[in-house]
């Protein structure tokens, strides 16, 4: 049995719902960004326990249709940007469409209405924050990270950079080295 659950989106949320099933007492298999594998079948009243469990880390257990759905194209994102070591070379929109198994037509319809923003404006939000990420980590350059995230060019990486945060990626990293080095005087 599959169960979907809102917001797991990390690591720690992975632990947090191993760790209510395993005080439920419940078998499963694969526990992914968003689903996991319950084997066997759960009472009701188990079901129950571990939607109160999961709400007090966070979590919610989801049983409508379309909401687990945005929430897989949501996860699929999110592991698709933060969670691979290179972006994949095919459209955002193949790739979401073959991971889904769903018309990409579809499932951005279903996205925009129901969240009110496009796929592609979160995925570009989610490599935008990345973008962030690895400029604090200090280990690649803007091309490495261009490059990695699947930019055509390190001029689209730093417009686009710009239209969200309203600084160039050189400026970010400025001024986190100088709140780091002020934070180091203290």
């Amino acid at each position: 049995m599959k169960l979907y659950i809102k917001y797991m989106v990390s690591i720690r949320c992975k632990m947090a719902v191993k760790a209510a099933l395993d005080a439920l007492g419940l078998q499963y298999g694969v526990v992914d960004l968003g689903e996991v594998e319950v084997k066997g079948n759960m009472t009701s009243e188990q079901r129950e326990l571990l939607r109160d469990t999961l709400l007090h880390s966070g979590l919610e257990l989801m049983d409508d249709r379309k909401a687990i759905l945005i929430e897989r194209i949501k996860n699929t994102i999110v592991e698709m940007v933060h969670y691979t070591d290179e972006m994949p070379k095919t459209k955002n929109s193949v790739y979401i469409a073959e991971r889904l198994d769903h018309n990409y037509t579809y499932l951005a319809n279903l996205f925009s209405e129901t969240t009110g923003t496009t796929i592609e404006q979160f995925v570009i939000a989610h490599k935008i924050e990345r973008v962030k990420e690895l400029l604090l980590y200090d280990e690649l350059n803007l091309t490495e990270i261009s490059y990695l995230l699947n930019y055509s060019s390190v001029a689209h990486l730093s417009a686009q950079f710009k239209k969200y945060t309203g600084l160039t990626p050189t400026f970010f990293k400025q001024i986190k080295r100088k709140k780091r080095i002020v934070l180091e005087n203290i």
